[in-house]
């Protein structure tokens, strides 16, 4: 089916379902002294929900993905839905950092169904640049997320503790199931599969195998982790280091996501001249400038407005990057997207879950984050350099 056949409304509706990730994801974050507060414990300790959600998300797509593989889309992704609702209930009732960190798991898990399945009915449909269009389309509506959820979450706690924010994801995710069976899911909308009697092994198997594929893996998650220590350590940032309120940290965490929103539109512009890769690596090339502006701002003491123009680029480059690598990953698997793409999700989470939680053993302080941001950028650098002599290499056989 060609991109521009494609409704509005199912994009919308697979964007929507997307934000549910980046929701659950940083909602909270201006929480953070509140239920450090309520629960006993240091901000650091709650920063731990991050780390643990990281790891179950990672886990989840692993199992999610090959069995929408096997067993359909629409199952899994209700069944995740479900479970991300209830999970939520049960963090809203938390009284105690255990509490938090088991529900912030199951969590995490029904989300890795939800969120492997998208970019899974995407390659159900189209491929190729077309693809990499679709998703930057549902990028240009879902990369909105991470910068109204803070916002949202200090709207909440304006009427609630932050139990209430844990409500609201909860309804939202429930708010999905209607929407999805409607719009996604209407028997006039299905796409017929191939399917065979593979197993989970046998399917991971099959895409590990194409190893023209798994640069794109350590692409990803290198870009990823970098973003993800960011949002980890965004609180500390601007609420520790700087000394913002919750309301300034809202508008400083969202200047981020305007500069991914710009780097999605661009990108989007660009694909009708480019294709993915070239665009890609474009995108890491800014990230690496930005990650070089952002060591500067931080070791010459810029202040924080020329650490916030350094961030906005580092962190808004992904708005061309994540887009590029999933169309690009994905090309490779036309009959296995779910088990694909659960593994360029898993990864990626999974690494920058590990790489969160090895963070919490650095001193305390910017310089150091900064400088674990700044080694994680350069495995993205390695990568693209990789793809330019690849690309090289090709045409001089050629």
């Amino acid at each position: 089916m060609p991109q521009s056949t494609v409704p509005f409304s199912l994009v919308l509706a697979l964007a929507l379902t997307m934000m549910l990730g980046p929701f659950s994801m940083d909602t909270y974050l201006p929480a953070f002294p509140v239920i450090g507060e309520s629960l006993g414990v240091g901000q650091q300790a709650v920063s731990l929900s991050v780390s643990v959600y990281i790891f179950g998300l990672a886990f989840g797509q692993l199992v999610g993905g090959a069995l929408s593989d096997r067993f359909g889309r629409q199952r899994i992704l209700m069944a995740g839905l479900v479970v991300f609702a209830l999970s939520s209930l049960v963090i809203a009732q938390a009284e105690t950092l255990g509490t938090l960190l088991v529900g912030r798991i199951f969590q995490a898990f029904g989300a890795g169904w939800v969120l492997v399945s998208v970019p899974a009915l995407v390659r159900d449909r189209v491929g190729g640049r077309d693809a990499a269009k679709l998703f930057s389309m549902m990028g240009f509506i879902m990369v909105l997320a991470p910068g109204v959820a803070p916002s949202v979450g200090s709207l909440l706690l304006q009427f609630g503790s932050w139990h209430v924010i844990f409500v609201a994801l909860a309804v939202y995710a429930l708010l999905l199931v209607p929407m999805l069976l409607q719009v996604v899911f209407h028997k006039n909308r299905r796409v017929s599969r191939q399917k065979s009697n593979l197993s989970i092994l046998q399917r991971y198997r099959a895409v590990l195998s194409t190893r023209q594929a798994l640069p794109f893996i350590v692409w990803q998650s290198a870009a990823f982790s970098t973003m993800m220590l960011f949002v980890t350590y965004a609180s500390f940032i601007y609420q520790g280091h700087f000394e913002q309120t919750p309301s300034a940290f809202s508008f400083l965490f969202a200047a981020n996501i305007i500069t991914m929103l710009c780097f999605n539109i661009a990108n989007r512009i660009l694909l009708s001249r480019l294709p993915s890769l070239r665009i890609l690596q474009l995108a890491t090339c800014c990230q690496a400038l930005g990650m070089v502006l952002l060591v500067l701002a931080t070791f010459n003491d810029w202040g924080l407005y020329g650490f916030l123009a350094a961030m906005m680029l580092t962190i808004g480059s992904m708005g061309a990057i994540s887009p590029n690598i999933q169309a690009c990953f994905l090309e490779f698997f036309p009959l296995s997207g779910g088990t694909a793409a659960a593994l360029l999700g898993a990864a990626q989470f999974g690494i920058a879950g590990t790489v969160s939680a090895l963070s919490a053993l650095l001193p305390h302080t910017l310089e150091a984050l900064i400088l674990a941001m700044a080694a994680c950028a350069a495995v993205g650098v390695l990568m693209l350099l990789r793809s330019l002599i690849k690309g090289r290499a090709s045409v001089e056989a050629g």
